[in-house]
């Protein structure tokens, strides 16, 4: 075989294996949960959002990363071994409280990629920054807190101040992180008598807690129920207001019909109203109507018995039919 024969193979197979490269390099797919950046001579040029299919140019000139979407978790102060367990790390989760305690601290950070073009040029070890930052915001939020709340009511608090401190630092650092949360796993203290001590704290609060929600129950249930009986004695007394009024009307408009037909016949309508009244009371006297014409005779008029035959007769009547 003759020099040009064999230069002209060596050329097809190198021309064979840049189509190949060419081909197999021109081409790559992004998933929903990822996004790429797309790197020409070493130069972030773009970055890709969209899923599926995309095309670039051939390896070397263009090269592409393809990043998560997905939320990540830092483990701070601990790492979960093959097993499963938990491993803390004494060193790394020892802190000073602003009083001057040690305690033992761990928590995980929920973070995500928002800018691919950051993550990948801004930092040689954005992760590392992360695990730094997050060291130096709890471990200045500890600083400034008393032991009093990092074990007992304040973890909220101190939860809020250290995502705000890391969101801060990593703006600084503007390494194309975001931070989704930040959650305390466990605040302790080293030594067993001090941490039985504030579990006794602990249990007082909460105890104390519920027997304020339990007085505020019984203060509102009988703050109810004495509104109800108000409401009821008041609608009570203005029942009854409203009949004593229409009784009074009432009274009153018989006393000026009475007294009308007193001014009309003054004396016929007395002596009505003294039998009336006679009769009222003494409901079981009898009657006897005596004409005093002063003569030496006494004329009367029975009329109980008269009143008594007659109700007899009505009686045997009844019974005979």
């Amino acid at each position: 075989m003759s020099v040009k024969r064999t230069l002209l193979w060596i050329g097809l197979i190198l021309f064979a294996i840049i189509a190949i490269v060419a081909v197999t390099t021109s081409w790559y797919t992004v998933d929903e949960s990822e996004q790429a950046v797309v790197i020409t001579f070493g130069q972030a040029d773009e970055t890709i959002q969209d899923s599926g299919l995309h095309f670039k140019l051939p390896w070397p000139i263009q090269t592409v990363e393809v990043l998560s979407k997905e939320t990540y978790s830092l483990q701070f102060g601990y790492k979960q071994n093959s097993a499963g367990e938990l491993e803390a790390f004494d060193k790394e989760t020892k802190m000073i409280t602003g009083d001057e305690y040690i305690v033992l601290t761990d928590l995980v950070v929920q973070w995500r990629i928002v800018d691919p073009k950051k993550y990948l040029f801004n930092s040689a070890e954005p992760r590392t920054i992360l695990h730094s930052a997050t060291s130096s915001a709890i471990r200045s939020v500890i600083g400034s807190s008393t032991i009093d709340d990092a074990l007992t009511d304040g973890k909220a608090e101190i939860e809020a101040k250290t995502r705000d401190l890391l969101v801060s630092l990593l703006e600084k650092y503007d390494i194309g992180i975001s931070v989704v949360g930040v959650k305390l796993q466990d605040v302790d203290v080293p030594n067993e008598e001090v941490r039985a001590a504030f579990t006794a704290v602990t249990d007082a609060r909460e105890m104390k807690s519920t027997k304020i929600n339990e007085a505020e129950k019984y203060n509102n249930q009988r703050t109810s129920e004495a509104a109800g009986e108000e409401k009821a004695i008041l609608s009570k007394a203005a029942g009854e207001k409203t009949a004593r009024i229409e009784q009074a009307k009432g009274e009153v408009a018989l006393f000026n019909q009475l007294y009308e037909e007193y001014r009309l016949n003054k004396e016929i309508t007395r002596e009505r109203l003294m039998i009336e009244t006679l009769e009222a009371v003494l409901p079981n006297a009898q009657i006897y109507i005596m004409n005093d014409d002063g003569s030496s005779t006494l004329k009367y008029l029975p009329l109980q018995p008269t009143q008594t035959n007659t109700s007899t007769e009505t009686k045997k009547e009844g019974g005979s039919n």
